[in-house]
């Protein structure tokens, strides 16, 4: 094992950081394959950890142990089963998200569980080199009958991989249907953007059921229609789901079907968010809503894209604060780690004062208990959520 040495003798941040970045590294050596697993010490030679290292990417080292220099044999195997023990003893969840990268162990890792189906995407070269062993792995612990392999996502070339098509193991299972919340949901492997469901929001989902009754709800970007079905199976007078994608509408209309809700209580739409907001500025729509849920896809792809994307989450989030009924509420999410807490709470507080209405934060949320989030290592906090009253 190869010995890769700091430049300072003690990194404060990685008590609970499982990144060292390049400008940390005292010499860089091209001559590791990417990918392999190195030993890492501080500039006084006491040992750090051990991780993936890859000389080409920012992230230089994913450590997956600290204070150490032993990978035992079985140290994947444990790692894994760990994670998924920990979904199904303690937080009791059948299927969902079953590792979940730095925040279980294994930088670059994501394993989700769809009944018999597990999905894996690889993000890091070292994940890469040993993708044979994690689907072994995979097949001894959750006995899947299919599993899909990920190689698709923009990640990947920041690390020097190549985007892949996804690889089908074992048997071809086209679709599946799951529950959340009393509702079901039928997953199509079939489609783009992964599965059409999104884990990370089941307990603001939950969260939000005794809010829906009686009210009136726009669902805006709503895909394939998780919210809007919640909302219109726990007391919601009417749901109109919104979307720009007419694949996501079609399944939220087979979601819509396979829960037996009826035309005159959810209406799933194509087209524009923006478009809807401008409309309910303008006072066009016949009946106002007095809940709007905005839970728009990733607008941050970098940190180059921070400053516009702020200014459209503004723009979003005050149409809805001046176009909603009084004493409505609104639900607002983003799910790029780019907008931190703090632009999080400045995009809220500057559409607020935009609005001119007062505007109450009743919830701050974060995704769901089977993403765990690290203290001390922000990147593994990714979704914000806020629940607001507008008055």
């Amino acid at each position: 094992m190869e010995t890769i040495k700091l430049k300072d003798k003690y990194i404060e941040r990685l008590n609970s950081h499982m990144w060292i970045f390049s400008n940390e590294i005292l010499k860089q050596n091209f001559d590791i394959k990417p990918g392999e697993i190195v030993r890492v010490e501080y500039f006084d030679g006491k040992i750090c950890g051990i991780g993936f290292y890859n000389p080409h990417s920012l992230i230089t080292i994913r450590l997956l142990k600290k204070n150490t220099d032993i990978i035992e044999d079985d140290f994947f195997y444990k790692t894994i089963e760990k994670a998924y023990k920990y979904r199904i003893d303690e937080l009791k969840i059948e299927n969902g998200r079953m590792f979940f990268g730095e925040s279980d162990g294994i930088g670059g890792l994501i394993i989700d569980k769809y009944n018999d189906v597990i999905t894996i995407e690889i993000l890091s070269y070292g994940v890469e080199l040993i993708s044979q062993k994690i689907i072994e792995i995979v097949k001894e612990i959750f006995l899947p009958k299919s599993i899909i392999i990920y190689r698709d996502h923009q990640y990947r070339t920041l690390e020097g991989l190549k985007i892949q098509q996804p690889e089908v193991i074992g048997k071809k299972i086209e679709k599946t249907i799951i529950i959340e919340n009393g509702a079901k949901f039928e997953i199509d492997f079939s489609i783009s953007q992964k599965t059409g469901f999104y884990y990370d929001q089941r307990d603001n989902r939950e969260f939000l059921i005794p809010y829906f009754k009686n009210k009136k709800i726009l669902d805006l970007y709503c895909y394939t229609g998780s919210f809007s079905i919640i909302a219109a199976k726990n007391g919601a007078e009417i749901v109109w789901g919104i979307d720009s994608s007419k694949n996501a509408i079609k399944m939220a209309e087979k979601n819509k079907k396979l829960n037996k809700i009826s035309n005159d209580k959810l209406i799933f739409k194509e087209e524009s968010a923006l478009k809807i907001l401008d409309a309910l500025l303008k006072d066009e729509v016949p009946i106002k809503p007095n809940f709007i849920i905005i839970d728009p896809p990733n607008l941050v792809r970098n940190k180059k894209h921070i400053h516009k994307a702020k200014r459209l989450y503004m723009r979003i989030l005050k149409s809805a604060m001046i176009s909603i009924e009084k004493n409505g509420y609104i639900a607002f999410a983003t799910c790029s780690q780019h907008i931190n807490d703090e632009i999080f709470s400045e995009i809220i507080e500057k559409a607020s004062i935009k609005s001119k209405r007062k505007n109450i934060l009743v919830y701050l949320g974060t995704q769901a208990k089977d993403h765990p989030i690290i203290a001390g290592m922000k990147e593994t906090k990714y979704l914000r959520f806020a629940l607001i009253k507008t008055e």
